[in-house]
């Protein structure tokens, strides 16, 4: 078994050969599977969620294509409503896709089909959150399905993007014509994340809202199962003189939110923006880091189990890449000292790390620190800052040129991971 991804490789993982040979037995053992590794994710983004509003973000990435179909890896990552940071991993489920079966696809109810894993992640971020303030469910154009919105759990909302196709309602208009017909209410700069081929950049938006009731889709085969209609509040969101050879913002947003204000239409286009985030994990764990899409294992067991530790560590990474300047949640925001500066209300270290880690952290930290103000830990000790400024120095960041991003953070939390285990090696070592 090899991987020929920079990012996670086994033989890298295992440390030596012999390490090498273990972690292939473990990650082949049937006793191991990713619905134990996710169990665990889940409640501990249990604790995490609890008290605060949360978003919970689906999307669907591939792990290896095969002519037109391939492995699939859908997951649903929960973020802090109020600053953005990544509370944990709430959902995953790999998928096989070909291309045949679309004649029939129609014709099967939801439970038979593989868009069934948008409601799937909807039920489990559910439960994960359940004690959270708030749930918000948030999916892209995919999410679009009338199941979805019928059956979205009792303790969330739903927002997602309009598909491809237009949605009838009960008017007898379609959904494009009867959002394009409505006076625009106000404007809006959006900031949007730099992706693939694209550059970061605001965009000046122009708003409309309204309430619609949407049809039932004639095709259905749940009938009986399903309302007859559903009424939501629609956002159009369309981008106002883009930049020359732009691909202009243009969304059409249905949710069970409330929406009577140009202010509130606004702050659904800033909900919805905020997927990006689930967009920077699948580079973190693709191009960007882990580097899954080369991973050359044939035993489909082995290979699942080692992208979903995969996904679970690259959460770890990205909750560290926004933890890097220290932000504290509104909510916990405290009045700071005579500087102004936050005293206390950080994330904790224990977002992404166990309690054992701790001491090792500070440890590590005391040993990069420099004499000069830039090469000391700005953070206090317990706080995932103080536990990002050490990955960061561990991988390759000096303080002094621009902010550690997710390969640094990766690079870092790999070189963590083997002093660690190093160290637990020469414990055993002396115990013996």
């Amino acid at each position: 078994m090899s991987s020929a991804g920079r990012g996670v490789r086994v033989r890298r993982l295992g440390g030596s050969r012999a390490g090498e040979m273990r972690l292939t037995r473990l990650l082949r053992n049937g006793a191991v599977t990713p619905d134990a590794m996710l169990a665990e994710a889940a409640a501990r983004l249990s604790e995490r969620s609890t008290g605060r509003p949360v978003l919970a973000i689906q999307d669907t990435t591939v792990v290896r294509s095969e002519g037109g179909g391939g492995l699939y890896l859908h997951a649903c990552i929960a973020l802090d409503a109020e600053d953005d940071a990544l509370l944990g991993l709430a959902h995953a489920e790999f998928a096989w896709r070909d291309h045949g079966g679309k004649a029939s696809y129609r014709r099967r109810p939801i439970a038979d089909k593989q868009s069934r894993r948008w409601l799937d992640g909807a039920d489990a971020a559910a439960r994960a959150c359940s004690s959270a303030r708030t749930l918000i469910l948030v999916g892209d154009r995919e999410n679009d399905i009338y199941a979805a919105f019928a059956r979205r759990p009792a303790n969330a909302d739903l927002l997602v993007r309009a598909g491809g196709w237009d949605r009838a309602l009960a008017t007898g208009e379609l959904l494009s014509r009867t959002l394009d017909g409505l006076p625009e209410v106000g404007r809006y700069r959006v900031d949007l994340a730099a992706g693939p081929g694209r550059r970061a950049r605001t965009a000046l938006v122009g708003l409309r809202f309204a309430s619609v009731t949407l049809k039932r889709p004639r095709n259905s085969v749940e009938k009986t199962a399903l309302p007859a209609k559903l009424t939501l509040q629609a956002v159009d969101v369309r981008e106002i003189d883009p930049p020359a050879g732009v691909e202009p913002v243009h969304w059409r947003l249905l949710t069970t939110l409330p929406v009577g204000t140009a202010a509130e239409a606004a702050g659904i286009a800033d909900l919805y923006r905020r997927r990006w985030a689930i967009e920077q994990l699948f580079r973190t764990l693709k191009t960007q880091g882990f580097d899954i899409e080369a991973l050359a294992i044939a035993h489909e067991g082995a290979l699942k189990n080692l992208v979903t530790a995969a996904l679970v560590a690259a959460t770890i990474v990205q909750q560290l890449v926004h933890a890097r300047e220290g932000h504290t949640p509104k909510s916990q925001a405290p009045e700071g000292d005579a500087s102004g500066a936050p005293t206390s209300g950080l994330r904790p270290a224990l977002d992404a790390f166990s309690p054992e880690d701790i001491p090792l952290i500070e440890a590590i930290g005391a040993s990069l620190e420099g004499r000069t103000q830039r090469q000391k830990n700005p953070h206090p000790k317990g706080s995932l800052a103080f536990a990002s400024w050490v990955c960061a120095r561990l991988g390759g960041w000096t303080g002094y040129y621009g902010k550690p991003g997710p390969i640094v953070m990766l690079e870092g939390w790999f070189e963590f991971q083997s002093i660690k285990r190093g160290l637990s090696s020469l414990g055993l070592a002396l115990n013996v």
